[in-house]
């Protein structure tokens, strides 16, 4: 499999173009967002699939991504596999074709679900253009939520949610049903409606409303969302007030959950969309960008919106006599108000190429992820298209969330170079399998909890014994974190051991248990051990209180193989272990696997068990190799949203 398949393959929407915006490759899941079979998608421009009112979106985000060789996102709506439309939150890199190292742009989607207010930005900004408001309906909960756009029309409604039924009371009897019909209908999108609303202050008012159905990205939650224009004429002292009032209340909300993504951030990927999705809405902008500094230089993405090619910002030194670099390097931030104030302030500087052909009015502000003194982090930028003077209030609250987005950026690396340490400790503890048995196939799959160090105790190993046979083990130690790895390694070093001299699987369990009770070890294990006589399918094999073993056949049909056995290692002293036999036929597997593979939040032991049992045999039945048909069932685990470690291990007899 090459890079460009590797690009490819992953469940969410995902394509390689080539630098014009043409389809070379694209995922089924892909094809399924753009409705149509991918035969007929490759070859075409991806802008020419899109609905018309998203081809300038996607033509910017392309276009940035190929010219300026940077990451750039942008919110995009896809057409989806019926209504209602998808939207994404759409990632364009650019790639070379391994092959041929021809220049392409990889345009994929990234998982919004940690902030999916995020995916709402762009029907905020046309509602507020087009001087409508917007709310958004959600049909499990039965509550309608205010998102913004018209201030004027925020302030018809006190209480930024309400449930369905506390909106149709303040709906004029007669035009109830209207709004119901409104808010049910299965359309993609509704006709303009009418109906008199009751607001608190200034009685009875005339409101136009329309409703569309979307859903938040693949997979995402379904939503209605609704634009309301007041056709009524209100009190105008009364309705400047209480728009001020709004905007406040509107602004307050846009902080505070801008902060909430920031601190619910888990990876510097998230960090990032957080603040490209949200930074240049918060502070009245037309673009962001977002600059981190690696090795000593500048490593910059931006939002697509921003007018001037960011490109040449990338691996710029911190030395370097221009704003962005400065701020960085100093912690002061600079607000810039219009081009002939830059040209003043920076007449020598680099940090926005072409910016003195802009027109005069562009504004520009730069704020540092750190404070004054502390390590440089980065900074972000945010773009005017007119001439801006930041507030006192505004200039505070941007460096108050900047530091906030630095926080985040800090945890955010030490989680993960504590991860890298911990999966590279796991890694090296993971037994190479055999190559070339007599007979017999070998496979094996490992993947990480979840929670805590991204490390565990689950393990798996296989190796051929004095006399010729083949021993298979794989076990459980209790905990998620560097000592249940360390003990894993001591448990499979034992059986190792201990096999060499005593090859039946229920003597190395007592014997192994015995070590574990003995050094009054702190973790327990579960493990299955086999031992497989290649000559003639012959299996022995014991279990110390692990999962049973999954039998499948080359006619696609399955079983569950309880193995005799005794209970976990390290608890009981003198515990007796016994063993069966049976006999593993030609074109035939055996699936061994651990608690992770077939339990999870709402899966059951029997139902994980009859599930992975099915996909094997019909693996085997479909002619699967062994990796193949491991890889389907890790798939399948990863599918159910394991939260335990996963190891499975496959031997089939040829």
């Amino acid at each position: 499999m090459d890079a460009s398949d590797e690009l490819l393959r992953r469940a969410a929407p995902s394509a390689l173009l080539t630098l014009d915006g043409a389809i070379r490759s694209l995922n089924a899941a892909m094809a399924r967002a753009l409705d149509r079979p991918a035969e007929q998608c490759v070859g075409r421009r991806l802008v020419d699939l899109m609905p018309a009112s998203q081809r300038t979106a996607v033509e910017s985000l392309v276009a940035h991504a190929a010219t300026t060789k940077t990451i750039v996102m942008r919110v995009l709506e896809f057409p989806g596999a019926g209504a209602p439309p998808v939207v994404c939150l759409v990632e364009a890199q650019p790639v070379k074709d391994p092959a041929g190292g021809e220049p392409l742009v990889w345009v994929h989607e990234l998982d919004a679900g940690n902030d999916l207010g995020g995916l709402v930005v762009p029907f905020r900004l046309a509602a507020e253009a087009a001087n409508l408001g917007l709310c958004v309906y959600s049909p499990q909960e039965h509550q309608l939520q205010w998102l913004g756009g018209a201030p004027a029309l925020a302030a018809l409604f006190p209480e930024a949610s309400m449930s369905l039924s506390g909106v149709v009371r303040r709906v004029h009897p007669d035009d109830r049903g209207a709004l119901r019909r409104l808010m049910r209908s299965t359309a993609a999108q509704s006709p303009w409606i009418t109906l008199r609303f009751l607001t608190e202050h200034d009685g009875w008012h005339l409101l136009a409303c329309r409703a569309r159905r979307a859903q938040l990205g693949s997979g995402g939650p379904e939503r209605v969302f609704g634009v309301i224009r007041d056709d009524s004429k209100g009190e105008a002292r009364r309705r400047r007030a209480l728009v001020a009032l709004s905007a406040e209340r509107q602004r307050a909300a846009e902080i505070a959950a801008f902060s909430s993504a920031l601190i619910t951030a888990v990876t510097e990927q998230e960090v990032q969309q957080v603040v490209l999705t949200r930074l240049a809405l918060t502070f009245g902008g037309t673009g962001a960008a977002l600059a981190f500094i690696t090795k000593g230089r500048l490593r910059v993405s931006s939002d697509a919106g921003i007018p001037i090619p960011v490109a040449a910002l990338h691996g710029l030194p911190l030395d370097a006599p221009s704003a962005l670099p400065y701020v960085i390097r100093t912690g002061e931030p600079q607000f810039i108000p219009n081009r002939e104030d830059y040209i003043r302030r920076w007449p020598h500087g680099a940090m926005v190429p072409y910016f003195d052909q802009l027109d005069s009015g562009y504004a520009i502000s730069i704020t540092s992820l750190s404070p004054t003194g502390d390590q440089p982090l980065g900074a972000w930028l945010v773009t005017y298209d007119s001439e801006h003077h930041s507030s006192p209030d505004e200039r505070a609250l941007m460096g108050t969330l900047a530091d906030l987005a630095g926080q985040a950026l800090k945890r955010v690396r030490l989680q993960e170079a504590r991860v890298e340490l911990a999966t590279a400790l796991q890694q090296t503890m993971l037994p190479t399998l055999p190559e070339h048995l007599p007979d017999l196939d070998v496979a094996a799959r490992y993947l990480p909890s979840r929670d805590g160090l991204d490390i565990g105790g689950d393990w798996y190993d296989a190796f051929v014994m004095p006399d010729g046979a083949i021993a298979l083990e794989i076990g459980d130690i209790q905990g998620h974190d560097v000592d249940a790895a360390a003990a894993m390694g001591q448990v499979r070093s034992f059986m190792r051991g201990i096999a060499v001299h005593e090859p039946d699987p229920a003597t190395v369990l007592t014997r192994t248990n015995e070590l574990l009770v003995t050094m009054d070890a702190a973790r327990f294990a579960s493990c299955t051990m086999l031992r497989i006589d290649p000559r003639d399918g012959r299996v022995t094999g014991a279990s110390a209180g692990h999962v049973p073993l999954l039998y499948a056949r080359d006619d696609g049909s399955h079983s569950i193989r309880e193995l005799p056995g005794g209970p976990v290692l390290g608890v009981l002293p003198d515990a007796d272990y016994r063993e069966g036999t049976f006999t593993l036929d030609k074109d035939t597997a055996l699936i061994m696997v651990t608690d992770g593979v077939v339990e999870g939040p709402a899966l059951t032991l029997d139902a994980g068990l009859e599930r992975a049992g099915t996909l094997a045999a019909q693996a085997v039945h479909d002619g699967l190799n062994v990796e193949e048909t491991a890889d389907r069932i890790l798939d399948a685990a990863v599918a159910v949203d394991h939260l335990d470690d996963v190891a499975v291990l496959i031997i089939r007899r040829t």
